[in-house]
């Protein structure tokens, strides 16, 4: 029976051997990878960065070059592991574009530790994590407006068309009213707004002039998952 277990946990099905400096070779590269990803993560991000996010991507790569060495070229294992992840649910919401390209690193950072390319992998890591450092100093593809979503509620007796036409060319370069929906049993109107900002444009004094116009109601100007509020 020892002599059983120690065949199967020594070698793949692929004929190589899998002993545990190569195990531990192949974990520690992999998780320096992620460290390093991790880190270009958190320095391109700086303050806008999560520390959940920070550290799923430096356990990634580990967990993926562990399911590669343990699956190894058997086919009946792959197909289990992938109906296992087949009837995974991932409830939470999608994430930044930017994040998923992250995961995707890191997906490839692992494959490459767990097929032994450690060299390969290296200079991957190390040219797009560069590449990401650049483009976030120069701010590649930053547009000079920032497009935002503005909902405004208003009185009923308050006539909404043209009424904050002043301010909105003021603060933004292009503004859409694009949905008109009524509150709280038709005694109040939500006006959804979306604006491209002028790119030095203050936003409190931007707030502060459409809450002289909709009598101290709520405004909320939202930009993806952050919002600002005014009452």
């Amino acid at each position: 029976m020892e002599n059983i277990l120690s065949s199967a946990l020594l070698t793949s099905d692929s004929g190589i051997s899998l002993t545990v400096p190569v195990a531990l070779i192949a974990m520690g590269a992999s998780l320096l990878f992620g460290l390093v990803i991790s880190s270009t993560y958190i320095f391109t991000h700086k303050d806008r960065y999560q520390q959940s996010f920070a550290i799923t991507l430096t356990m990634l790569p580990v967990i993926l070059t562990v399911i590669i060495l343990f699956v190894g070229s058997n086919v009946a294992r792959a197909f289990s592991l992938a109906g296992t992840l087949s009837i995974i649910r991932f409830r939470s919401a999608p994430g930044d574009p930017e994040d998923i390209g992250y995961i995707f690193f890191d997906i490839a950072a692992g494959l490459a530790c767990g097929v032994g390319f450690y060299g390969y992998g290296a200079m991957f890591v190390g040219i797009l994590c560069l590449f990401m450092i650049i483009v976030s100093k120069t701010n590649f593809a930053k547009p000079k407006t920032t497009a935002k979503m503005l909902r405004i509620t208003i009185p009923e007796s308050l006539d909404y068309e043209g009424i904050f036409d002043e301010i909105l060319k003021k603060y933004t370069s292009q503004y859409s009213l694009t949905r008109v929906k009524t509150a709280d049993l038709g005694s109040l109107y939500e006006l959804t707004y979306s604006v491209n900002m002028n790119k030095n444009a203050n936003e409190k004094n931007f707030i502060d002039e459409l809450r002289c116009r909709n009598g101290n109601l709520n405004i909320i100007l939202t930009l993806m998952s952050t919002e600002i509020y005014g009452k």
